[in-house]
């Protein structure tokens, strides 16, 4: 079932998702089941499932030579996309991203979701290498997420990219992302807002935004989006704190703000189990605040622990 139907058959009532990280490679399926199982309590309508790009790493020569290798670190989506469909007769919602892939690759691997009966993707451009400065687009791929979304929407109505299909569509139900606190790569909110509303036009059906501690950014950017004519699901994307760290590195790598009574509450723990409680706590707080909103899905990125998930969820849902 598409994303959108889930919550249209919702009545309103706020629904839980969350987000799987992929395991290390070498791991088995079973480190995803473990991550899913406690978390099945709460009815998720659907579990998304990221991606990451591939890297590089520098392989030494006997001769002393380095050798720049391609490599993963993690496993693909479909595999596990159907795993999750299979054993919790859920939705399982793959990410697709422009680094790493060819569009004939990309075209082939929405086949092979459209085969599975997966009818939700979440469609974004993807981070930089982090040997990159900056994004630099796969040789024959896409180098923005609207050009992603194109490609899925023209599939969408019959347009393969080297011929037509119009008894073959696609109909996938795509998701895009957005920055309550603006992309840090935009110049300015406005820019932002262009650039979200030319992807609904495109076809995007609903939006998942970064994670953010302050629920006025949220409400905000929810009245700007339907003021700038974006009338679809805006789902708010979730994460509590949970080690000290986390003050430094959640804005460092997602460029959002930590309000101050967080970050102060945070500072004065003398452990990170303290910071936990912590987190959670602010987050239950958060998540009591945007269900009497009328936030559509409240979505965790769990990052594969779903412990402060689970707390968060027993103490809202």
């Amino acid at each position: 079932m598409k994303i959108t139907e889930h919550i249209s058959n919702s009545n309103g009532k706020t629904l839980f998702s969350f987000e799987l990280l992929p395991p290390i490679k070498g791991q088995s399926i079973q480190s995803i089941y473990n991550a899913i199982d406690p978390l099945m309590e709460f009815k998720p309508p659907f579990i998304d499932v990221t991606y990451h790009r591939e890297d590089y790493i520098y392989k030494q020569h006997a001769n002393g030579l380095l050798e720049k290798v391609t490599y993963r670190k993690r496993p693909g989506t479909v595999a596990i996309c159907a795993a999750i469909i299979n054993r919790y007769k859920v939705d399982a919602v793959p990410h697709l991203i422009c680094g790493g892939f060819t569009r004939e690759e990309t075209e082939n691997a929405l086949i092979d979701l459209q085969f599975l009966g997966i009818d939700n993707v979440l469609v974004l451009r993807g981070d930089a290498r982090k040997t990159d400065a900056s994004f630099i687009p796969t040789q024959g791929g896409h180098a923005y997420a609207t050009e992603l979304l194109q490609q899925v929407a023209s599939m969408n109505q019959g347009k393969y990219l080297h011929e037509d299909h119009d008894a073959n569509k696609t109909d996938f139900c795509i998701g895009v992302a957005a920055y309550p606190e603006k992309h840090f790569e935009a110049p300015n909110i406005e820019t932002d807002f262009k650039y979200l509303k030319q992807k609904v036009d495109m076809g995007a059906n609903f939006i998942v935004t970064q994670m953010f501690f302050d629920n006025k950014k949220y409400c905000d950017f929810v009245k700007q989006c339907r003021d700038h004519g974006i009338n679809i699901p805006i789902i708010p994307g979730l994460k509590p704190i949970t080690t000290s760290k986390q003050l430094i590195n959640l804005p460092k790598i997602f460029h959002i703000d930590i309000p101050l009574e967080l970050s102060d509450a945070v500072t004065a723990c003398k452990s990170d189990a303290e910071v936990k409680e912590v987190g959670i706590e602010w987050m239950i707080q958060q998540c009591k605040e945007l269900v009497e909103f009328g936030a559509p899905v409240l979505h965790f990125y769990t990052m594969g622990n779903p412990e402060p998930t689970y707390r968060i969820a027993k103490a809202v849902f």
